[in-house]
């Protein structure tokens, strides 16, 4: 659908939810020239939210109501736990022949919600812009899926609205298979990160201030881990409870990553060594046409919280990247077929699991230390011991206990969240320049 000044002029717009990404989605459209642009948010975030706005040319409404009666096009930027609720009290008030889409990162329970209140001569293509409100949209995924069409005008309507973002969009899936996708480069890739800042907190190590986590791969770690708690932890609670799939993904990286253990504890080295070989030779094959996600040490050298000189690097089992790739082995999980909705962190956690098997001396050195270091057990019990926690916390659909956690860790990391957030954003922003690596 051609982008024309009337279409622009006669088409109105509702976001309902003004929080970060609805906050993100409303300027964007209003400077690409969608002048009729309408947002709420809950009723006692009013007067804020219109003083905040006010000469931003935004038409600021008391609730979903006053939104969803004079728009044709209306994105739901809601948390995926109240989409439900929203939805049902809104859902019943759209105008006829509009189009509804919703901006959850967990689609099943969205599409249930549009499926049970919006009324049936609206129709519904529900999306999901694959990054978060602080990384810019360029060229990130953002998924665009075809539930219930009636008027096809109206799928190219959102797509229309949408591509002022100027995002790579990905067609063609299902809600099932987003979240089945999903489950492996959001929940699954979080807790690799959160099982790290939990061992951190809870052996009272700063990774910035220890040799083991300096340089390369590791400052890829500690800065992706520390971006993820200086986030808001709700955020990551909804995309690992919500979502159907994320359950069995997180609980087979648990148990990959407590057998892998097992086995070098017990000093079972012939088939510590098997299983990482037939993980390895699967899912990163010997001359397999793909150009690495990651770059040099030296690209990743740049970016670093390291307190300590530079130094001869210190051998790391990397088990939370062994048990990755022994985690998608054992799913019969292509990693690079997810790349369609690749997150940046989801981008970084392959390209360094990448870049450890196929550096062929770096690989045999985690894997000599993994089954003949003792001194490195002690972090490696303590992450297997955090993964297991997390996913009893995500199978009990525990928020308090999620929470909880998160909050300790955040309170241990303090002040180095703010300057972790920072140079991992400069991190994602050098490797948003490299293109993309295509898929096996």
């Amino acid at each position: 659908m051609e982008v024309t000044a009337e279409l622009q002029t006669q088409t109105h717009i509702g976001i309902v939810g003004f929080g970060d990404m609805g906050r993100l989605y409303a300027n964007r459209f209003f400077r690409a020239g969608w002048k009729n642009v309408h947002v709420c948010d809950i009723p006692s975030k009013y007067e804020a939210i219109k003083k905040d706005t006010e000469g931003s040319g935004l038409h600021v409404h008391r609730d979903g109501y006053g939104v969803v009666r004079i728009s044709d096009v209306v994105f739901y930027s809601v948390e995926a736990k109240g989409i439900e609720r929203v939805v049902a009290q809104f859902g019943p008030a759209h105008k006829p022949g509009a189009v509804v889409s919703g901006q959850t990162s967990v689609k099943e329970p969205e599409v249930a919600a549009f499926d049970r209140h919006i009324p049936d001569d609206v129709d519904v293509v529900p999306s999901h812009s694959m990054h978060g409100p602080n990384v810019s949209p360029l060229h990130q995924p953002l998924v665009l899926i075809r539930h219930r069409v009636r008027d096809p005008r109206n799928y190219d309507l959102v797509k229309a609205i949408l591509s002022c973002l100027e995002s790579d969009f990905v067609e063609g899936l299902s809600y099932v298979d987003h979240d089945e996708i999903t489950a492996d480069t959001q929940a699954a890739t979080h807790l690799a990160f959160l099982s790290m800042g939990i061992a951190w907190r809870t052996m009272g190590t700063f990774p910035w201030e220890n040799p083991l986590y300096m340089g390369g791969i590791e400052n890829v770690k500690v800065l992706l881990t520390m971006r993820i708690f200086s986030s808001k932890w709700h955020v990551y609670a909804g995309l690992a409870m919500m979502n159907p799939a994320a359950k069995v993904q997180v609980r087979e990286y648990a148990r990959s990553a407590s057998e892998l253990f097992k086995l070098m504890i017990t000093g079972q080295e012939e088939e510590f060594r098997a299983r990482i070989q037939k993980a390895g030779s699967t899912l990163f094959p010997t001359g397999a046409n793909t150009n690495p996600i990651l770059l040099s040490d030296s690209f990743l050298d740049e970016f670093s919280l390291s307190i300590i000189p530079p130094t001869k690097r210190m051998p790391n089992s990397h088990l939370s990247l062994l048990a990755m790739a022994d985690c998608w082995y054992r799913l019969n999980i292509n990693p690079y077929r997810h790349l369609i909705c690749q997150t940046p962190i989801f981008r970084f956690l392959l390209g360094i699991t990448e870049y450890l098997f196929r550096n062929e001396q770096m690989l045999q050195d985690a894997v000599n230390h993994a089954v003949r270091d003792p001194e490195i057990r002690a972090d490696d019990f303590e992450f297997c011991s955090a993964a297991r926690g997390w996913v009893e916390v995500v199978e009990s659909n525990n928020m308090e206990a999620y929470q909880s956690r998160w909050e300790g860790a955040t309170a241990f990391f303090g002040e180095r969240l703010r300057e972790a957030n920072k140079v991992s954003g400069q991190l994602i922003a050098k490797l948003a320049k490299v293109p993309p690596a295509p898929q096996n």
